[in-house]
């Protein structure tokens, strides 16, 4: 998944929250996103999660099943624990059956089994928050992105949460959280970026994906993946389609860490040169998509992604 010159904006004529947002998402990562309050960061997961569309630049190779934990869950919603989950599922693809048996199975998994029958508006804080974070699980997603998804839940329930991420990573899916726990899976990210004055920042080198040891739990069901759809809690069905803002006779820059080897034969014959331990390949605008996949393949990070942009330096 790529996010390529992405910006976000509420009005025409309003300010900018993100700018220039470049960004790749491989499968089976984690990437975590810092930030003060009022940075954007919640934009930028919206973003991502197809929930908002971007006002510049576009979003590419979205996976079809996504879902996305928000901020604050709609609890005042007129339908129990059990059935919200049970609708969402069925919204996701999920047959009747499968709706409900994975409807009780992460209830239970979060301790809120004994609350599938109360009705939204009556549960706590943190039962809706268990709640909130079930319904993004239901249907074993490819793009996971969580919003301070921990907060609000009890220990347990946090570490049954962490373990359901190293599920989805392990699995082969795209993860993508912020939390204010700075301890939150720390030394698991394969990426982390901060956002500050509208702009998306990598914050740390690139590196070996780390080890991660993923222990099911016994009894968990056979992975199934019926139907797409993206979850959102707040407007199940709602259109997430990627908005497509086509740069004809544009170039791109790429910028990328962490690979060893070049792949031979990219797309579109980019112009590549070396930054230190960077790699920046200049490309038309139709072959970066192609390009990106290229060296996602081998195994580089994609650091940015700027539009109409030219390279300096040594030919590689």
């Amino acid at each position: 998944m790529i996010l390529e010159g992405v910006g976000r904006r509420y009005a025409p004529r309003g300010p900018w929250v993100l700018r220039e947002v470049g960004l790749g998402l491989p499968a089976g990562t984690l990437t975590r996103v810092n930030g003060t309050n009022g940075t954007g960061k919640s934009t930028l997961l919206r973003l991502v999660a197809g929930i908002d569309a971007p006002s510049e630049g576009r979003i590419t190779a979205r996976p079809a099943r996504t879902a996305y934990v928000p901020e604050r869950f709609p609890a005042a919603l007129p339908l129990t624990a059990r059935g919200y989950l049970v609708h969402l599922a069925r919204v996701q693809g999920l047959d009747g059956r499968t709706a409900r048996s994975r409807a009780g199975e992460w209830l239970d998994r979060f301790g809120a089994a004994a609350y599938g029958n109360t009705p939204l508006a009556a549960l706590s804080k943190g039962t809706s928050q268990k709640v909130a974070v079930a319904q993004a699980l239901l249907a074993e997603p490819d793009l996971l992105v969580l919003d301070e998804a921990w907060t609000g839940l009890d220990a347990a329930a946090r570490a049954e949460l962490d373990r359901a991420v190293r599920e989805r990573v392990a699995a082969g899916a795209r993860v993508v959280f912020v939390d204010h726990d700075p301890g939150r899976l720390e030394g698991e990210a394969d990426a982390e970026y901060a956002v500050s004055d509208g702009r998306l920042h990598r914050t740390e080198p690139a590196g070996p994906a780390p080890s991660r040891a993923v222990h099911p739990r016994a009894g968990t069901s056979d992975p199934v993946h019926p139907g797409a759809g993206t979850s959102d809690p707040v407007h199940p069905g709602a259109d997430t389609r990627d908005p497509v803002h086509p740069g004809a006779g544009t170039r791109t820059r790429i910028t990328a860490s962490g690979g060893t080897r070049l792949p031979e034969g990219l797309p579109g014959a980019p112009d590549c040169a070396w930054h230190g331990h960077q790699l920046v390949a200049t490309v038309h605008a139709d072959h970066s998509d192609a390009v990106l996949r290229a060296l996602l393949d081998a195994d580089w990070h994609i650091e940015h992604l700027t539009p109409e942009a030219t390279t300096e330096g040594t030919r590689a």
